[in-house]
């Protein structure tokens, strides 16, 4: 008797053991489900513009599910939604580096475009400033920590815009801020305009140390910057 239980329990267990797998058709077909889901989800991105969203889902589609129609048809809107996504990205982070504010300063009203270096980075980040004033005018200097620059009457700032080597003509204020003054900043605008990397070999006055400034400036927005009234600015 006890056999004979012993062997129902164990057909039972098999017959039990079959019922939960699932048969290779069945798995196959859920999982053409899934990748058909992920797809419809995916064209539905694409359809909004959520390109960054899009990519993630895109990819995820590849990896999972190779070889299958939803794959071919992602592998084939994929790399170019990526570029996009990639280009509008770092549009977006070059835009976010610069600040723009308009404020009262010293009886006038001040308009001024800031971006920080990206070299030097932390405590020791020099910031280029656009400036517009009502009473003062127009100028471009650049701002720092400690105790300023090495300037002695005119100099000149050996640069780099985009790879190009030129030298920018500074003075530093009378008045002893940390700051560094252009000499022609209209001159200096019109390169601003078209450069992506502006790059600046300074010297600090404490310790006389060399240093290379790295402006990434190519997301500046003109527009941004307030003009002056008629009749301001230099």
């Amino acid at each position: 008797m006890l056999g004979v239980l012993l062997g129902l329990g164990l057909l039972a267990g098999c017959s039990s053991s079959g019922d939960q797998a699932a048969p290779p058709q069945d798995a196959a077909q859920a999982k053409e489900a899934e990748a058909a889901g992920k797809l419809d989800t995916y064209r539905q991105l694409l359809r909004i513009g959520n390109d960054e969203m899009a990519v993630t889902m895109g990819h995820d589609i590849l990896d999972r599910y190779p070889g299958s129609a939803p794959a071919k048809e992602v592998q084939k809107t994929l790399p170019e939604v990526e570029r996009r996504w990639k280009e509008n990205s770092e549009k977006a982070r070059l835009a976010a580096l610069w600040t723009y504010q308009v404020a009262p300063m010293a009886g006038g009203t001040q308009s001024t475009a800031t971006i920080y270096s990206s070299q030097p980075s932390g405590e020791n980040r020099v910031r280029l400033v656009l400036r517009r004033h009502t009473a003062w005018g127009q100028s471009v200097f650049l701002y720092g920590s400690g105790h300023g620059f090495v300037c002695r009457g005119t100099c000149t700032i050996p640069s780099e815009v985009d790879g190009k080597r030129i030298g920018i003509k500074a003075f530093a204020p009378p008045t002893g801020e940390p700051a560094l003054m252009i000499r022609d900043d209209k001159a200096f605008l019109a390169l601003l305009a078209k450069a992506k990397k502006i790059r600046m070999d300074v010297t600090l006055v404490d310790g006389e140390k060399k240093e290379t400034l790295l402006f990434e400036v190519g997301g500046f927005d003109p527009a941004k910057w307030q003009p002056l009234p008629k009749g301001k600015g230099s």
